[in-house]
């Protein structure tokens, strides 16, 4: 059984410029786009785009079967088609494979994400939180899961470090301690 189309989310890629807009599908956590519209995406010929997925799958880096999706599609003939949709991973491994100027923007792009990620521990997109739509707030309910675990952290430390023989929570160097070890957590 092949999922409809209208079941999806459908939003509004634009690129920096203003120059391409794209329809994305937002289904299952994931965006959806066909060979077509990665054709677009990236400005390089089907063909180009075609051999990128048949490597992708030749050298095992994704397996198809978890990645696409074929989707019932209703043409401008008013048939339905089953169109072959590829989710955000195959357009990431395409993205890293073609060359065109706007791979290279888009590599740049990923690029900078992932540095983001692995000096700061987390990346986000200002925009979409901005836009709602419980972005914001899941957000905040990890923040505050984070915040949790660190309460607990600190209380495992006050336990083990009252065990000690000559502990005493007057002394200013076991209130310097304490200090300093909840300023490292915030």
């Amino acid at each position: 059984m092949l999922p409809e189309k209208s079941n999806s989310e459908i939003l509004l890629y634009q690129t920096e410029d203003g120059q391409l807009k794209i329809q994305v599908h937002l289904e299952n956590e994931t965006v959806w786009l066909t060979q077509a519209d990665m054709v677009e995406l990236f400005q390089t010929t089907k063909q180009n785009i075609s051999l990128h997925i048949k490597n992708i799958f030749d050298d095992g880096e994704l397996d198809e079967n978890s990645v696409v999706k074929k989707y019932l599609t209703t043409a401008a003939d008013g048939k339905n088609y089953r169109i072959k949709h590829y989710n955000l991973d195959v357009i990431i491994s395409v993205g890293y494979r073609v060359k065109s100027l706007r791979g290279t923007q888009f590599r740049i792009w990923a690029t900078e994400r992932l540095r983001e990620y692995l000096v700061k521990g987390f990346t986000m997109n200002d925009d979409l939180l901005k836009q709602g739509g419980g972005y914001f707030e899941e957000l905040l309910e990890r923040i505050r899961d984070i915040r949790s675990s660190e309460k607990v952290f600190y209380r495992k430390v006050l336990e083990i470090y009252a065990t000690s023989i000559d502990y005493d929570p007057q002394a200013s160097i076991t209130q310097q301690f304490f200090q300093t070890v909840q300023n490292k957590l915030h």
